[in-house]
């Protein structure tokens, strides 16, 4: 009897190291393939990077409380953001949908206001796409281009012994605000009368559903005249974010409760929730701020910037990866963060 192995049982990122391990890189323009934010080519005086992302309805967003102009925004700057995520600015994107009959051309026109939005935001041009049907609601792919000096691209690999461990902004928002909307879903479900109360959770509700990239950040980076060692942006949790910085660049981590960044409306609604503040801040994402790895020289051009927190710094692998609690204890961290085919 044929062995069936349930894609659960590798999760996401196991099912692509086994689907793309018998592809070696036959092309020397194929800088880097598989592994990374970005793939990244070599293109003359620069190298291209180049990123692709599916959204699917039920999956990855509910239009129950998702409106179409902030899902074409949203699904537009998730791609920016891996292009950030390797020390570049995105310059196109290629847009993609799978549409079921339940959408109408005024849908697909509200849709391409987001996406139109955030093009102009970020100075990204649309150089082209395809359209399907689709039998199971919407589905959004889109691949962002991008291009950068070979000498200032950021890999996830790159993390040195005693760099300090940064993040930009605050974490856990976004997470908190998809419970606040859950919670309402739930609520008009219940009561189609009625009227959301949620006036004073507007930052971290504009977090899940507006998000932006850190395309501010990396020309902040070049104009203090810093390259991070490593760097990744924050889809999955910080949590997550951290073993892949620990796998990639055989180093280990530490990082600092009392040190995580987190914006008192989030602390708040972390409460209200009767979840830890630091639990949405590892376990959380849809953050899309950027973790980066820094040398202790270039973080004294870094340590005044009103955007940039320390919250650690890099050891050695066998040390793994670890938070220090205010307490003082001292605990080995894992990864709960969002997990495709996750049963």
């Amino acid at each position: 009897m044929t062995k069936r192995t349930e894609i659960s049982e590798l999760g996401e990122f196991g099912l692509i190291d086994r689907i793309t391990k018998d592809f070696p890189v036959a092309n020397k323009n194929t800088i880097k393939s598989v592994g990374d934010d970005c793939a990244v080519l070599n293109a003359g005086d620069q190298q291209m990077l180049l990123s692709t992302d599916l959204l699917i309805e039920g999956v990855h967003f509910d239009l129950t409380y998702m409106p179409l102009k902030h899902l074409g925004y949203k699904a537009a700057v998730v791609n920016f953001s891996d292009i950030c995520a390797m020390n570049a600015v995105p310059s196109q994107i290629m847009v993609s949908f799978g549409l079921s009959n339940r959408f109408s051309v005024e849908a697909v026109d509200e849709l391409m206001d987001g996406i139109r939005e955030a093009c102009k935001n970020y100075k990204v041009d649309l150089i082209g796409g395809d359209i399907s049907s689709s039998a199971s609601g919407l589905v959004i792919s889109i691949t962002a281009i991008g291009y950068g000096e070979k000498e200032n691209i950021s890999y996830r690999s790159g993390a040195k012994d005693k760099d300090v461990i940064c993040v930009t902004g605050d974490l856990g928002a976004a997470y908190m605000g998809l419970h606040v909307l859950e919670r309402e879903k739930q609520e008009f479900k219940a009561n189609p009368e009625m009227q959301p109360d949620i006036q004073d959770k507007s930052y971290v509700i504009q977090r899940q559903l507006r998000p932006e990239a850190r395309a501010d950040f990396i020309h902040s980076l070049k104009e203090l005249e810093v390259r991070p060692n490593c760097m990744i942006d924050i889809s999955d949790g910080l949590a997550s974010e951290l073993f892949h910085l620990h796998f990639q660049s055989k180093m280990g981590l530490k990082i600092y409760e009392d040190k995580l960044p987190m914006d008192e409306q989030t602390r708040e609604t972390s409460l209200e929730f009767h979840i830890d503040p630091s639990t949405s801040i590892l376990n959380g994402g849809e953050d899309y701020e950027l973790l980066f790895t820094v040398s202790l020289e270039d973080f004294e051009k870094l340590k005044n910037h009103p955007d940039v927190s320390s919250i650690g710094y890099v050891t050695a692998f066998e040390e793994g990866v670890k938070m220090v609690f205010r307490s003082g204890n001292l605990k080995n961290l894992e990864a709960q963060g969002w997990q495709h085919f996750k049963i």
